[in-house]
């Protein structure tokens, strides 16, 4: 089982992948089978490519990750609560997110899935 000093490094990895706009960054945090459900209820993206698109998707409309809280650690599992940032149609649009990470025993994600829905998205005016 990974250490939590492993899995919260990790997390914090993954807000430092957005940091800098490297989707690369961020899908050497996952293993090659690793899964992603995000929203929860949408189709898998499922193995290294799939997750390579998703991110490069993710980075390109300019999301940057806040998190709010302590990264919550419980077995093999990392939930973190976060707001993703980013520009849509020219305005600042905020998604209030919970993400929740499975490990492998090597460290590397196996699975993610992120818990939002329209109630948790908001615009900043301005």
């Amino acid at each position: 089982m990974p250490l939590p000093e492993q899995m919260t490094a990790a997390v914090h990895a993954y807000v430092a992948a957005f940091d800098v706009g490297d989707p690369e960054l961020a899908v050497a945090l996952f293993a090659e089978d690793a899964t992603i459900e995000d929203p929860i209820e949408s189709p898998l993206k499922v193995g290294t490519d799939a997750i390579r698109e998703f991110y490069v998707g993710s980075m390109n409309a300019g999301a940057k990750l806040v998190l709010q809280g302590p990264v919550r650690i419980g077995g093999s599992h990392a939930a973190f609560a976060f707001q993703a940032q980013l520009q849509m149609g020219g305005n600042l649009v905020t998604i209030d997110v919970i993400d929740i990470f499975k490990f492998n025993d090597a460290g590397k994600v196996i699975e993610m899935r992120a818990y939002f829905g329209p109630g948790n998205i908001g615009q900043v005016p301005g």
